[in-house]
């Protein structure tokens, strides 16, 4: 199967906000998911000499099929994207080219190696070798056209609060699993009961075969394909969701109605622009805000529903 590969590069006064609202486009689209890309000035830890050359623009990667309905979907990019122009201070600019899909899922593997990201933590690539320490949790993925790695500030920031707050035995819940990296985490870390969903059947697959590669299968671990919390039953100790802002604002109006009395929510994927946004709707829902995350702009936020 062939690939489009639409890159979209943003300038903007904002531009991780404006990035933002280019992925919701790309999801609208049905892409398999986004690569976001921001400045930085050398490979950080974990990538090995020779990685890509440090960056120095935004911009946000979206994959679409090339069928029958790439022409009309391409046409819907340039045409939102327009739209943006109109009503933000932002320029865009957008470089296609078609792709193999083994070609995708297999050029970036040569800068991914293992990378603790909490402090137990290690995200191993399942291509890779590693020793761990004494008191190190490996984890293996191979994310593959799920997109995710957990080394992005997002993920490794949910992951540093999972090892903070859950408790061996609690139920877990994570919205949008991707790869299934939070999951795996909470399973690592005792939890009872996990259940993810991700709308993208390619995720729930890829994220299947890594809960399975870490031992992480049996009755409790569930994935099922659905939008955000459609047909989720029962009420959890711990959630997670690693999405887009809007996407988390538009699961807060459900989303108390699955929370365990005392339990926490863990919202990631969260502009510091749009942060503000997110707070309001958790307060609006009475869920008490617990702990504020920030790296490299990217907000994470812990939050309790009141008993």
């Amino acid at each position: 199967m062939k690939w489009i590969e639409a890159k979209v590069f943003v300038e903007a006064p904002e531009p991780l906000a404006m990035m933002e609202l280019v992925s919701e486009i790309f999801e609208e689209l049905g892409t398999k998911g986004v690569a976001l890309e921001e400045p930085w000035p050398a490979p950080g830890d974990g990538w090995e000499p020779g990685a890509p050359s440090p960056l120095d623009y935004y911009a946000v990667t979206g994959y679409l099929p090339e069928n029958h309905r790439a022409e009309n979907r391409m046409r819907l990019l340039e045409e939102r994207l327009a739209g943006l122009r109109r009503t933000n201070e932002a320029l865009f600019r957008v470089e296609c080219k078609t792709i193999d899909e083994e070609d995708w899922s297999n050029s970036w593997k040569q800068y991914f190696h293992p990378r603790k990201i909490g402090s137990r933590i290690v995200v191993k690539p399942t291509w890779r070798d590693y020793d761990p320490g004494p008191d190190e949790i490996v984890l293996e993925i191979d994310p593959g056209m799920a997109f995710g790695t957990g080394t992005h500030a997002t993920t490794a920031n949910c992951v540093r609060l999972l090892e903070k707050y859950l408790r061996k035995g609690d139920s877990f819940l994570d919205v949008g699993t991707g790869s299934g990296i939070l999951m795996m985490t909470a399973h690592a870390l005792g939890a009872g009961f996990l259940l993810g969903t991700d709308s993208d059947e390619t995720a729930v697959a890829v994220a299947r075969q890594n809960l399975e590669r870490n031992g992480a299968g049996g009755n409790r671990c569930h994935l099922v394909v659905a939008d955000l919390l459609r047909g989720v039953r029962g009420k959890f100790d711990v959630t997670a969701a690693n999405i887009l802002s809007e996407v988390i604002v538009r699961l807060l109006d459900d989303l108390p109605d699955s929370v365990a009395p005392g339990g926490l929510f863990i919202a990631s994927g969260i502009v510091e622009e749009n942060a503000d946004a997110v707070l309001e709707k958790m307060a609006e829902k009475d869920l008490e805000v617990v702990e504020q995350v920030v790296e490299d702009s990217w907000v994470a936020i812990v939050a309790r529903k009141k008993a």
